[in-house]
């Protein structure tokens, strides 16, 4: 059952977009339409604001956390074009890098947006991924204090949406053998789920020789702008499990069985509004599933293989009948 453990009065004079828990779960970082990303100390049901950040010019969309193992740091974008890194530098916030390169004719709002912002797994180093409504994709790697861009031009045709990392656990090895750099075997390849307003779910890889991102997989599935996409955390099994919602109000559970290489869908459900935001668990085994009627739902796989829903925030209760896949 899906229950309320705590509020927050953010004090957000508008919209609020996103809100993300660090690692640990003891900071909590939102954004809001009203051009602001707020950070909160959060321990047991007691939250205090410890950081008001104010450097964009636009509504804040969304905000993701670095591995601690870099710090303390946040980054966030924007429909001003920006996507800025934050830093915690004692007990006060700053903005330590900005990049605005993406293209834009001025003469349409699309080209304006950065939608989506995600950092890699920790093993590749810090590189963030940033998603933007002119199609492209920008991966921002640092390197000796310094930050380099590559993109992904036209990774969508229309807009990309959203952007999401395959984990640095190689299928099959449980036992973190398979990790980047573990020496237990070969480096997992650094992946790339994207979602676009073209519709599609595409697969994007590293290509070692070359340096350059190249399309590994484009999946058909949805009739309409895929909103989120989501790769599964490894628990150890040999396959790979993405999640993609779309505004066509359906979600849709992507299996690749990594003997084949296909990415095989299955619907999960049609829901009575759009989709706008799914999310794993740690463990990969439960999907929250979030949307315009607002409500959140949890979902699980059983060991028929069929996805049931667990519970449903609005209801209060788990429902009376489980609609499975």
């Amino acid at each position: 059952m899906v229950s309320v453990i705590s509020n927050v009065e953010t004090g957000h004079d508008d919209m609020i977009h996103d809100a993300q828990m660090d690692y640990f779960g003891t900071r909590l970082a939102t954004c809001s339409s009203d051009r602001s990303v707020k950070i909160f100390e959060v321990k047991g049901s007691s939250h205090t604001l410890i950081a008001n950040l104010k450097e964009h010019e636009g509504p804040v969309w969304q905000v993701a956390w670095a591995h601690p193992m870099y710090g303390n740091l946040l980054a966030s974008c924007s429909y001003d074009r920006k996507v800025i890194i934050w830093q915690e530098d004692g007990h006060k916030w700053k903005k330590i890098h900005e990049h605005s390169t993406h293209d834009s004719s001025g003469e349409t709002l699309q080209g304006e947006i950065l939608n989506s912002v995600c950092w890699a797994p920790h093993e590749h180093g810090l590189v963030l991924a940033c998603a933007s409504a002119d199609g492209s994709v920008s991966i921002l790697t640092s390197t000796a204090h310094t930050w380099e861009a590559k993109k992904i031009s036209n990774a969508h045709s229309i807009g990309c949406n959203s952007v999401s990392w395959a984990p640095a656990v190689a299928s099959g090895s449980a036992d973190g053998s398979g990790r980047a750099g573990g020496g237990g075997g070969a480096s997992p390849v650094p992946r790339l789920v994207t979602g676009g307003c073209d519709t599609y779910v595409k697969i994007w890889r590293l290509d070692g020789a070359s340096g350059e991102w190249v399309e590994e997989s484009k999946m058909e599935g949805h009739s309409d702008w895929v909103r989120d996409v989501a790769w599964a955390p490894s628990i150890g099994l040999p396959r790979s499990i993405i999640a993609s919602c779309s505004q066509d109000r359906r979600v849709i559970i992507w299996v690749n069985d990594g003997v084949t290489g296909v990415w095989q869908p299955r619907e999960l459900n049609t829901f009575d509004d759009v989709i706008w935001h799914v999310s794993w668990s740690v463990t990969g085994n439960i999907l929250a599933v979030s949307g315009g009627d607002n409500k959140v739902s949890l979902w699980k796989e059983n060991l028929d293989g069929q996805w049931v829903c667990l519970s449903d925030s609005n209801k209060g209760h788990p429902p009376s009948e489980q609609r499975t896949l």
